[in-house]
């Protein structure tokens, strides 16, 4: 039978020789483009130069000791380089999708890859490859009277089922954050990114198994049918140790109703940034602008403004010109009208916990560091808030009393970022008062365990 495999790549793990080197002749002389991987560079080198004679195409190969850890770890993200294509063709059907249903533009950014993000991607994963490994530390120990040694010792959770929305990236920095710590993942994606979580799935689990590792350490749900997210809340409580939503509030909601496992909630981003009366004005304008309009679509985007009514003439306009300035649409109170040039639709009380996602931005006056932290407290979703001012007091305050994971001076709030905070990456931020809080990196993708280590004492 004649299969054309033209403009396909293929990678082929054992191919030097044997059974893996027939399966790379085949397929290269079926159209397809070939990667070998192999341990041998002499019988590599042999190989690629006779396909390159027998074929049109340019054929390739990489030299992997499937025993080399360290090395395996870094095929991953230069295997995803190699098949940049086939990860932007299948971001481009899901883009095509998405705009065919009508979907806000600020999500169709959340969802695109293209060559800076994948970039991204792969830093993200050559981070997390350098960090050691957060499994078998001992945390703390202590000797007791009796001569016991007691040791915690961090230890992976076990079986983790992550639940996402919108941006395929979450696919990679997930199941290189979960496989590093020792744990294994069940992913499963928003339908909108079904084509692009596929294929980056797809790659992790090829580059696992070429380098005999269990391919299984990363599992992906390839339906899009929502009756298997409800059999992964509620019907494998046996099986699955924890589940992490990673969403908006409707996600959370229903994770939280229908999961029978252990949660790590990640809510919605109502971020806010509070500009104190003792504020620097430059400062002010720098951080509210980052906050905003340096990417709109993330969680770490501020949505409410809070300006302190003894400074509104001062700081006020200046703030909002440059946010109008950069296509910002402004929601503001009463007292806040009056600063704006133009129209201005004034805010209900529906605006103090909405999650724009989008170039618009709720603004209110309060009087005061009090009233400021009152509001965040009541509206906010304990994501990520910041102040800026000079005061140290006024700000010891503020970061001391609001209820969020994530509390900031003087900085943007797009700083709430797992790769801004060292951990190369993040499975998401943990917006809940037990642990881990905050972004979820290695070490919070472990557990512990107590080792006792006695000569034979027993107790009395």
């Amino acid at each position: 039978m004649n299969i054309s495999l033209k403009s396909k790549n293929a990678l082929v793990g054992g191919s030097s020789k044997g059974l893996g080197n027939a399966v790379a002749r085949q397929l290269a002389l079926s159209g397809a483009k070939v990667t070998l991987v192999a341990r041998s560079k002499d019988l590599l080198v042999d190989t690629i130069n006779e396909l390159n004679k027998l074929t049109d195409c340019k054929h390739e190969y990489l030299i992997c000791d499937y025993n080399d850890h360290e090395k395996y770890s870094k095929i991953i993200s230069q295997y995803l380089k190699k098949n940049e294509k086939l990860i932007l063709n299948a971001n481009k059907k899901d883009i095509s999708n998405a705009r065919s249903k009508n979907i806000k533009n600020s999500m169709i950014d959340r969802l695109k890859l293209d060559s800076k993000k994948i970039k991204q991607i792969r830093n993200s994963i050559k981070k997390i490859i350098l960090f050691k490994d957060p499994v078998g530390k001992t945390l703390s120990s202590w000797k007791r009277p009796n001569g016991l040694i007691i040791k915690r010792v961090s230890i992976p959770i076990g079986i983790i089922g992550v639940i996402y929305e919108s941006r395929p990236n979450v696919t990679s920095d997930v199941s290189a954050l979960c496989f590093k710590s020792g744990n294994v993942v069940i992913l499963r994606g928003g339908s909108e990114a079904f084509h692009s979580n596929k294929i980056l799935a797809k790659l992790f689990k090829k580059a696992l198994k070429n380098k005999k590792c269990d391919e299984n350490c990363v599992q992906f749900i390839e339906s899009r049918n929502r009756t298997h997210v409800d059999y992964l809340l509620s019907g494998m409580k046996n099986y699955i140790d924890l589940i992490i939503p990673r969403g908006g509030k409707g996600l959370v909601k229903k994770v939280l109703k229908k999961a029978s496992v252990s949660i790590i909630g990640h809510y919605e981003g109502l971020c806010h940034v509070f500009v104190d009366k003792d504020a620097n004005l430059s400062t002010a304008i720098k951080v509210v602008k980052n906050s905003k309009m340096r990417n709109v679509s993330i969680c770490g985007a501020v949505e409410t403004l809070l300006i302190d009514k003894m400074c509104l003439k001062t700081h006020c306009k200046p703030i909002l010109d440059q946010l109008i300035k950069m296509g910002c649409k402004i929601i503001g109170d009463k007292s806040i009208k009056k600063f704006i040039s133009g129209k201005m639709k004034i805010a209900k009380e529906k605006d103090w916990n909405t999650e724009y996602l989008s170039p618009t931005i709720s603004v209110k006056s309060v009087n005061g560091v009090t009233e400021a932290i009152n509001h965040i407290n009541k509206y906010g979703s304990s994501h990520t808030d910041s102040i800026v001012t000079k005061n140290k007091k006024t700000a010891k305050k503020f970061l001391s009393n609001i209820k969020s994971s994530i509390a900031i001076h003087n900085a943007s709030t797009q700083f709430a970022d797992g790769g801004e905070f060292g951990f190369g990456a993040e499975v998401g931020i943990s917006t809940g008062k037990l642990h881990p809080r905050g972004p979820i990196g290695l070490n919070q993708l472990t557990t512990y365990k107590y080792i006792l280590e006695g000569k034979g004492q027993i107790r009395k």
